[in-house]
């Protein structure tokens, strides 16, 4: 088993999704992976990434106002986070979509915690 890196240098990830259940449930399970997590609603996306040094976003596609979609590529002209798409929408056209405007990785709802444990993993290699 590996040993856990102290909390202040274990990787931190941005949630943003307008769904608080879901936003209170990835906090506790990727903060039971040894992932530091914050999490907020997409209005307040951005002024968190203004006060915070982020190692990943982990975006919801479906918000109201500026979308996962608009935010990615508005994001992606200025910062070099990776970013993993977690949606309800699955379709092809969709995934490919979010992945040519940017986005590291695409993970449609519902999802495998350990799944997406796993990819953030992988992108953080």
């Amino acid at each position: 088993m590996l040993a856990s890196a102290p909390m202040d240098e274990a990787p931190h990830i941005l949630v943003v999704d307008d769904d608080r259940r879901l936003r209170d449930l990835l906090q506790r399970f990727l903060s039971e992976h040894d992932f530091r997590v914050t999490t907020a609603r997409a209005a307040d996306a951005r002024q968190h990434m203004n006060a915070f040094a982020f190692d990943l976003l982990v975006l919801d596609v479906m918000m109201p106002g500026e979308s996962g979609f608009e935010l990615t590529q508005s994001l992606r002209s200025t910062i070099d986070m990776p970013i993993l798409l977690l949606t309800a929408r699955a379709e092809a056209e969709d995934r490919i979509t979010g992945l040519e405007l940017g986005a590291d990785d695409y993970l449609a709802k519902p999802f495998e915690p350990r799944e997406l444990v796993a990819r953030i993993r992988s992108i953080l290699r």
